[in-house]
C-alpha cells in the first residue's frame, strides 16, 4: 500500500479511526490544510504548539501576529486559528454551564479560571443566576482597571432584570496573578451590594481570579457580604 505523504496522513487517520484518535498536532494540521514550501502542515502544527507551553490552549492567548511567526501561517490562517480557538472555548463553557449549579466559590472559579487567568487587562463579569443558582448567562460589564467609577450598579441590574435573574455573582481577574482584593475591589462590591438590597436581586459573592488561584470576598468577610 502506498505510503501517504506526511501532510495527508491526518486525513486518512481521521477517516479510519475518528477525530479522538488524532494528536493535537494532527488536528491542527487538518485545520491548516497546506504547509509552506517543503514543509508539510503537520510540521507547521508542531511548531505552532511549541510557541506556548499550554499547547492548544496557547492559541487562545497568542495574538495573530505571534501566530504568523510560523512559516506558512499568514493573515488568513492566523485568523482562522483564533476563530476556531474561540469557538472551542465557547462550546466548552456552554457545555459546562448547562450542567452547572453554583455550590461554592470554587465551583464558579473552576469554570472561569482558564478563560480569565491569562487576560492582560482586568475584566469584570456578572453571572446571572436562576432560582436554583444555575447560570442563565454571563456578561462582561467593564474592561480595564476595576474601580467604583467604571462599574455602574444600574448597568448590572438592568442586565439582571433583562435575564430575570434571582441572584448575581461578580467575577473579575487580576492580571498580576495575585487575587488579593484591592480597596477598589471592596468599594465596587459595596456599591453593587447596596443596590442589590434595594432592587431585591441578591449579590451572592465577588470572586477574584488569579493565576490558578482565587479569592472569594464572601469567604473573606469583605464588603459586608453574608
Amino acid at each position: 500500500m502506498r505510503q501517504l505523504p506526511t501532510s495527508e496522513q491526518p486525513y486518512e487517520k481521521i477517516e479510519r479511526l475518528g477525530a479522538k484518535a488524532l494528536t493535537d498536532a494532527e488536528l491542527l494540521a487538518i485545520i491548516l490544510r497546506t504547509g509552506a514550501k517543503d514543509e508539510p502542515s503537520i510540521l507547521m502544527a508542531r511548531k505552532l504548539l511549541a510557541l506556548d507551553k499550554r499547547g492548544l490552549g496557547g492559541i487562545q492567548v497568542l495574538s495573530t501576529k505571534e501566530l504568523r511567526n510560523i512559516k506558512g501561517i499568514g493573515k488568513v490562517k492566523s485568523i482562522q486559528l483564533k476563530a476556531i480557538a474561540e469557538i472551542s472555548n465557547r462550546l466548552s463553557k456552554s457545555y459546562a454551564i448547562s450542567r452547572f449549579k453554583v455550590t461554592s466559590p470554587r465551583s464558579v472559579a473552576n469554570i472561569f479560571m482558564e478563560e480569565m487567568r491569562y487576560l492582560n487587562k482586568e475584566h469584570i463579569k456578572v453571572l446571572f443566576l436562576d432560582t436554583k443558582n444555575g447560570i442563565i448567562a454571563d456578561k462582561d460589564i467593564s474592561v480595564g482597571t476595576v474601580n467604583a467609577s467604571l462599574v455602574d450598579p444600574r448597568d448590572v441590574f438592568l442586565e439582571a432584570l433583562k435575564y430575570q435573574a434571582v441572584n448575581i455573582i461578580l467575577l473579575h481577574n487580576h492580571p498580576s496573578g495575585d487575587p488579593a482584593p484591592s480597596q477598589d475591589d471592596v468599594e465596587v462590591t459595596k456599591r453593587v451590594y447596596e443596590a442589590s438590597k434595594v432592587i431585591g436581586i441578591e449579590l451572592l459573592d465577588h470572586i477574584i481570579i488569579g493565576d490558578g488561584t482565587f479569592v472569594s470576598m464572601k469567604e473573606k468577610g469583605l464588603a459586608h457580604l453574608h
